[in-house]
C-alpha cells in the first residue's frame, strides 16, 4: 500500500508541476531513544519509495535543527530527522483533473445532486440492474434523466447515500470522520520547512507546514454526521493550538486571535463490506459491486486517486463488458502542466507588466494557462505594475482571475473564493473584503441582477461565518467576554481612551476618533471609521463604550484578539499625541 501511494505521488508530481512540490518535513527528537527509533523508520519509508523516492531523509544536529525552525522550542531538543514529502492545492488539484476529463470528452456538470437511481429489468436474469440516476440541476431546481450502461458512486462521505438508493437494506459502510485545520500567518513556520508530531498528547498526528505563503496546522480525527456544510468547533481549533505551543518556543506567542481561518473537512473511512470483520477500517481504497451492478469507490486518499480511478474503470469494464483499452493516465499532464517550468512567471512580468508575487501566484495555480489568466487582466493605470488590479492588497489574487474562474464553470461567489481562488481558506476578514467586488464582477459577466448579487453576497458571508471559522474569530470578543487586566493595565487604558472621550461621556463614536485623527494630521475616511468602530461596538449602538474598550483589550492580552484596527489605531494616536506634549523648561530658567 505505501509502495502503490509512493509510485502516485511521483506521478503526481510529474503531471501536475505547479500545483505539487516536494515540501521537507522535520520530526523533531527531544528524547535520545528516539532518534535511532524515527530514523530507521524514515529510513525503511525511504527504501521502499525507492526511485521514487523525492529527497533522500536526514538527521540535523540541534542547531541545525534550530537554524532551519529557529521558532522551534529548543528547551530538551536533543536534534531532528527531515524526511520529504509531496504538497499540493486541492481544489485546484480538483478542477485540473475535471477540466482535463472535460478536454478527453468527458461531460462535467457541477451543482448536480443525484435524487435517485433508475433500473431496468435484464431479460436475460430477470433481475432488475442499475441503468441511470434522475438528477437535479441544484441551481434552476430542473429535474431530469440520465441514462447509462455503468453507474459509478464516487462520492466520498455520501457514499451509503447512494447505495442506500440502490438498496434501502445495504448496509453502511462509510465511518465519516471530522478533520479541522487552522491557518495562521507566515511566521508560525519557515517559508520551506515542515513539522510533524507523530504522537500528540492524545495519540493524534499533528503537521505544521507552510501553505500559500500562510501556515496551516491540523488535523483532528473525530467521528461526525455527515453534511453539506461542516462547521469547525472551538474546541479542535484549541486543540489544534494547543499542541503547536509545545513545538514552538516560548518566545512565539501562539494566539487564538491568530487564527485567520479554520475549517472542518470530512474524511470519508470505510469498512470493507466483503472483509471477515466489517467493523475494522479499511487503510487502502474499496471498490464494491452491488447485485444490481452499482460500482462503488470508496475511502483511499488525494495521493492514490488516479490508481482508485483505474482500479475502478477496470472493475466497471469487467463488469458490464465495457470496450476500453488499457489505462493512459500515468503520465498523462493534467491541465496546465504540459508547458510549465519553474521560470513561466517571468515571461509574466516581462510580456504584460504584472507583479513579481502575482505573476508567480498565476504561474502556480495555472500553470501554462497563466497567459489566458493574464491577457484578461485590466489595465492599473500606474506606472507599475502596467496590469493585474488586485482584489485585496495583502494578497496576489486579480480580479481577472475571477473572469477566468467562470470559464472553470464557477457559478457562485463561494466557489470563487473557495475553490478557484482560496482566499476563503488563507484569511477569512479578506475574504469578506473582496467579496463586494467578486459579486459585482460574476454578476457583469453572468448578468446577475440586484437581487441575485444580493443573494449570492449573504450565502457567501454565511460560509466564511459559519463554514470557515468567521463565527468562533468573532466570538472571542463578545458583549459578555469578561474583562482580565491588572488595575494598572485597566488605568492605563482607560487615560487612552479618555484622549478620544475627551467630554467624559463614557463612550467614543467616530466623531471623537475623527477629531484625535485631525490633531495629528491623519486623515481617514468616515465609511473604514465605522468599520473599525463598528468591529468593537459589542451591543451594536452606534457607539464604543469604556467597557467594550476594555473587554477588547483584554481579548487583546489574552491573544484572543489580533490585528484589531481600533485597538492599533489608539495605541498609535496615543503615541503620537504624547509627543506633541511641550517639554517642560522651568529648570532652565525659562529658556531663551
Amino acid at each position: 500500500m505505501v509502495k502503490e501511494a509512493l509510485h502516485e505521488r511521483a506521478n503526481l508530481l510529474e503531471i501536475a508541476p505547479h500545483l505539487s512540490a516536494p515540501l521537507p518535513i522535520m520530526l523533531p527528537i527531544y528524547k535520545w531513544w528516539q532518534l535511532p527509533y524515527y530514523w530507521v523508520g524514515i529510513k525503511l519509508y525511504d527504501l521502499v519509495a525507492g526511485s521514487n523516492c523525492l529527497k533522500s531523509s536526514y538527521v540535523l544536529s540541534k542547531s541545525r535543527a534550530l537554524e532551519h525552525f529557529p521558532m522551534l522550542q529548543k528547551d530538551k531538543l536533543v536534534g531532528a530527522i527531515v524526511y520529504y514529502d509531496g504538497q499540493h492545492n486541492d481544489a485546484r488539484m480538483n478542477l485540473a483533473i475535471a477540466l482535463t476529463a472535460a478536454r478527453y470528452g468527458a461531460a462535467t456538470a457541477n451543482y448536480m445532486e443525484v435524487m435517485s437511481l433508475l433500473k431496468k429489468t435484464d431479460p436475460k436474469t430477470g433481475k432488475e440492474r442499475v441503468s441511470g440516476a434522475r438528477c437535479k440541476d441544484v441551481l434552476t431546481g430542473e429535474e431530469f434523466d440520465v441514462r447509462a450502461k455503468c453507474v459509478i458512486n464516487a462520492t466520498g462521505p455520501f457514499t451509503d447515500t447512494v447505495r442506500k438508493m440502490d438498496d434501502k437494506d445495504a448496509a453502511a459502510i462509510c465511518q465519516p470522520s471530522a478533520g479541522v485545520h487552522i491557518v495562521m500567518p507566515g511566521y508560525y513556520s519557515p517559508e520551506s520547512m515542515g513539522l510533524l508530531d507523530p504522537a500528540t498528547s492524545d495519540g493524534r498526528v499533528i503537521f505544521f507546514l507552510p501553505w500559500q505563503k500562510m501556515t496551516i496546522a491540523g488535523t483532528t480525527d473525530t467521528p461526525t454526521d455527515v453534511t453539506h456544510h461542516p462547521i469547525p468547533s472551538e474546541e479542535d481549533i484549541n486543540f489544534i493550538l494547543n499542541e503547536v505551543r509545545n513545538y514552538l518556543s516560548c518566545d512565539v506567542e501562539v494566539r487564538r486571535g491568530d487564527v485567520l481561518a479554520a475549517w472542518s473537512g470530512i474524511r470519508p473511512l470505510v469498512t470493507d463490506p466483503k472483509s471477515a470483520d466489517t467493523q475494522s477500517i479499511s487503510r487502502n481504497h474499496v471498490v464494491d459491486i452491488s447485485e444490481s451492478g452499482l460500482i462503488t469507490i470508496a475511502g483511499g486518499k488525494w495521493t492514490t486517486y488516479r490508481s482508485m480511478a483505474e482500479d475502478t474503470i477496470n472493475a466497471a469494464v469487467k463488469t458490464h463488458n465495457l470496450k476500453a483499452g488499457p489505462s493512459k493516465t500515468v503520465g498523462l499532464f493534467l491541465q496546465g502542466g504540459k508547458d510549465w517550468s519553474p521560470t513561466l512567471y517571468i515571461r509574466l512580468v516581462q510580456d504584460y507588466g504584472l507583479e513579481s508575487e502575482v505573476a508567480q501566484h498565476l504561474a502556480a495555480t495555472y500553470g501554462d494557462k497563466a497567459f489566458e489568466v493574464a491577457k484578461m487582466a485590466s489595465v492599473t493605470g500606474k506606472r507599475w505594475p502596467i496590469v493585474g488590479v488586485r482584489l485585496v492588497s495583502e494578497f496576489p489574487y486579480i480580479e481577472a482571475e475571477v473572469k477566468y474562474g467562470i470559464k472553470e464553470y464557477a457559478c457562485t461567489a463561494v466557489d470563487m473564493i473557495s475553490r478557484r481562488t482560496r482566499l476563503a481558506f488563507l484569511n477569512v476578514q479578506a475574504a469578506e473584503e473582496a467579496l463586494p467586488r467578486i459579486v459585482e464582477l460574476m454578476g457583469r459577466e453572468l448578468s446577475w441582477g440586484d437581487s441575485k448579487k444580493k443573494e449570492e453576497l449573504e450565502t457567501a458571508r454565511k460560509f466564511l461565518y459559519y463554514e470557515m471559522g468567521y463565527k468562533s474569530r468573532s466570538e472571542q470578543l463578545t458583549d459578555h467576554s469578561e474583562i482580565s487586566l491588572l488595575p494598572s493595565d485597566i488605568d492605563r487604558y482607560k487615560k487612552r481612551f479618555h484622549k478620544f472621550d475627551a467630554d467624559q461621556k463614557g463612550f467614543i463614536t467616530i466623531v471623537d476618533v475623527q477629531r484625535v485623527l485631525e490633531s495629528i494630521s491623519v486623515q481617514m475616511d468616515e465609511n473604514t471609521l465605522h468599520e473599525i468602530l463598528n468591529e468593537v461596538d459589542l451591543n451594536k449602538n452606534g457607539q464604543v463604550e469604556l467597557n467594550e474598550f476594555l473587554q477588547l483589550m483584554s481579548a487583546v492580552q489574552k491573544g484572543r484578539v489580533s490585528g484589531s484596527r481600533l485597538a492599533i489605531l489608539m495605541k498609535t494616536a496615543e503615541e503620537n499625541l504624547d509627543r506633541r506634549v511641550p517639554i517642560p523648561v522651568d529648570r532652565s530658567c525659562g529658556g531663551l
